[in-house]
């Protein structure tokens, strides 16, 4: 007997739970865990999950910022305690090459921002356990990236602690891709089955590896993981989800610290992420993103995850088609990244910067407009792919692209002799 409620703007439950509202079949005979998943309309600033939350105890509130403020503290006070230390062992990316910095630079961020992440969480009132295999699964990328960020380890050994730290997430913490929503038709849901962990985890390689790729200016990686992380407060706040909230302030906090120290306004960064920094967020992103999209008290749409954080996404898939394409390995780098074409097309570094901020942040807003007003994720979907398609264009046209940008550049130049 199928089995679903229906729901309204405003859930009868009063429970601010996610777009999609579920029940679980009762019956052994269908041997089906999922009767039938609807999708709800979406009125999350409105429902009685983000009331209750506004109107709950100001610990809870008070407890958030103290434990923000203890995470960007701590975050500036181990980048400075780390300095001289990185400076000693060598733990520095050297200049030369293509690299734009004229000095050796510690690449301490990401040992600074996962130990202030860790410290800080005890400020939160949310049961340790819960992220218990979080941190494991982060303090297995954080050894492996600075052993690459000292020695340069090889890409298979890199991926295997990648695919490691998703199983880690996956069979160990039950965080999985269990459906992809409703992308094709509004009736029917992407039931992942046998293909859940699988795809679970190369989504998480996947994550981490668009992050790592984003880190080729400053302050460029994470500034678009902070967009994203904005993007899933935002929904974790009307949501009412005290304990995800709570990470999400915690991980934009050590972001912000690291990027006072890795975006100046006059001269070059005085500290990198480095790898360890870029799986670290990578990671983490990845467990919030399928975190909140799934179960039957998903806070959103698995398509919203895509659009909150498209432009790494879109960039990292391009890129990697693209030298599929031209018979050459995906891994390899190359000058073809989105933040490479605007370079060549005169953008200074930190109009490159501010270009891609806001360009994620636009993203960003549509899928978070999509999730509020209740847009049809296929719809949502559609949308996504012809971005990526055009994205893709501009990828495999960047000659095209670098002349089109160059010349209102070359026209402001010539109006401000």
């Amino acid at each position: 007997m199928a089995a679903w409620k229906t729901c309204g703007r405003l859930k009868a439950d009063r429970c601010g739970r996610s777009r999609y509202a579920s029940d679980f079949s009762q019956s052994a005979t269908h041997g089906v865990g999922w009767a039938r998943v609807r999708p709800a309309c979406c009125a999350i600033p409105a429902c009685y999950g983000f009331r209750g939350f506004l109107n709950g105890s100001n610990a809870v509130n008070g407890n958030l910022v103290i434990a923000g403020l203890t995470a960007f503290a701590a975050t500036l006070i181990l980048l400075w305690i780390l300095n001289p230390v990185a400076l000693h062992i060598g733990l520095v990316d050297q200049p030369g090459g293509r690299k734009t910095h004229d000095r050796p630079t510690p690449l301490i961020g990401g040992i600074a921002m996962s130990l202030a992440f860790a410290f800080a969480v005890l400020w939160l009132d949310i049961p340790i356990s819960t992220y218990r295999l979080l941190f494991a699964g982060a303090l297995v990328l954080l050894a492996v990236g600075v052993l690459d960020d000292l020695h340069e380890l090889s890409a298979r050994f890199r991926f295997g602690a990648q695919i490691a730290a998703g199983l880690i997430m996956t069979l160990g913490s039950g965080v999985v891709l269990q459906d992809l929503g409703y992308l094709l038709s509004p009736h029917h849901l992407v039931s992942l089955g046998i293909l859940a962990v699988p795809l679970s985890v190369f989504s998480t390689v996947g994550v981490i590896n668009a992050v790592n790729m984003s880190d080729g200016l400053d302050g460029l990686a994470a500034s678009l993981v902070l967009v994203a992380v904005c993007a899933l407060g935002l929904i974790a706040w009307f949501g009412g989800r005290v304990s995800g909230l709570g990470v999400l302030v915690l991980l934009g906090s050590v972001l912000v610290a690291f990027l006072t120290a890795n975006v100046r306004l006059h001269g070059s960064a005085l500290v990198f992420m480095g790898d360890a920094g870029s799986m670290f967020l990578g990671f983490v992103l990845a467990w919030l993103l399928v975190q909140f999209s799934q179960g039957e008290d998903r806070l959103l749409a698995p398509v919203t995850a895509l659009w909150i954080f498209a432009l790494p996404l879109l960039d990292t898939v391009s890129m990697m088609l693209r030298r599929v394409l031209l018979g050459h390995s995906p891994f390899v780098a190359d000058r073809r990244h989105y933040h490479h074409i605007l370079i060549a097309a005169g953008f200074t570094q930190k109009q490159a910067l501010l270009w891609m901020i806001l360009v994620a942040v636009v993203a960003a807003g549509v899928g978070l407009a999509g999730h509020f007003l209740g847009i049809a994720e296929h719809k949502m979907f559609l949308g996504f792919v012809v971005l990526f398609l055009l994205h893709f264009w501009m990828v495999m046209r960047a000659w095209r692209v670098k002349r089109f940008l160059r010349m209102p550049l070359l026209q402001r130049d010539k109006s401000h002799p």
